[in-house]
């Protein structure tokens, strides 16, 4: 049974879509914005994605190229955007499809249908083309999602909660590196030489920088979200609680 995740945010037609997938013989999961679908291809592999454009967090178009950076899974974009120039611009950021509102519910299982057969060849979401889910995490330029935080280092691009994060290059460098280790307590001496590759710099580089992005992500070393710091050990990126 193949697998398929719904991107919809209005509620009615959410359930619309999957009523009509299920019954056609998909196991269908749904998100209602950006983050909450690149959460889902994330965690659990599918085999298509539905996307609409009109997210309430974070345009599709955005979405799309977030879900390129850790995926090859087909995406056919269903939405209400009619304008040529869009919809190539949609199909050149990597869409597999697209699909114009409103459209038949069987028009969307031909499409999705045609679109999977087209892609048979391509691996599910998470894994790389080494066909592990531990091949894809290893690469550090697949975009990587904490809590409402994205970060895309082969766009050089970090959006939290669908805003765009303005940050430095080094200030990028060390979220970048920090995402891709998300989870795991990184010590500054390694900050320094795999960010910085200068490991005689002293610490108090790491400090600065650290405290520059905390103020961008909103919060204090008091009163942490993403970057916890373990005492005597190094920091660490996780999803707030």
């Amino acid at each position: 049974m193949p697998s398929v995740l719904v991107v919809e945010d209005d509620p009615s037609i959410r359930q619309s879509l999957i009523e009509v997938l299920t019954e056609h013989g998909y196991a269908v999961r749904s998100a209602a914005d950006g983050f909450g679908a690149l959460r889902e291809v994330t965690q659990t592999p599918v085999d298509a994605v539905v996307l609409d454009l009109g997210l309430p967090d974070l345009d599709g178009g955005d979405a799309l190229r977030m879900i390129r950076g850790i995926s090859s899974v087909p995406v056919l974009v269903a939405t209400a955007r009619d304008d040529e120039a869009e919809i190539i611009k949609i199909l050149n950021a990597g869409a597999d499809d697209y699909l114009v509102k409103p459209f038949s519910g069987g028009q969307l299982v031909a499409r999705l249908s045609a679109v999977l057969r087209r892609t048979s060849h391509v691996p599910p979401a998470g894994a790389a083309a080494g066909g592990t889910p531990a091949a894809a995490a290893a690469d550090p330029l697949r975009a990587t999602v904490v809590g409402e935080l994205a970060v895309d280092p082969g766009a050089r691009t970090a959006y939290l909660a669908g805003r765009e994060l303005r940050l430095t290059r080094r200030e990028f460098d060390l979220l970048a590196f920090l995402a891709h280790h998300s989870g795991q307590v990184v010590s500054k001496r390694r900050l320094l030489t795999e960010v910085w590759r200068e490991p005689y710099v002293d610490d108090q580089t790491v400090d600065v920088h650290l405290s520059s992005l905390r103020r961008k992500l909103g919060e204090r070393a008091a009163a942490p979200r993403y970057l916890l710091t373990v005492r005597g050990v190094g920091i660490k990126l996780v999803a707030p609680r």
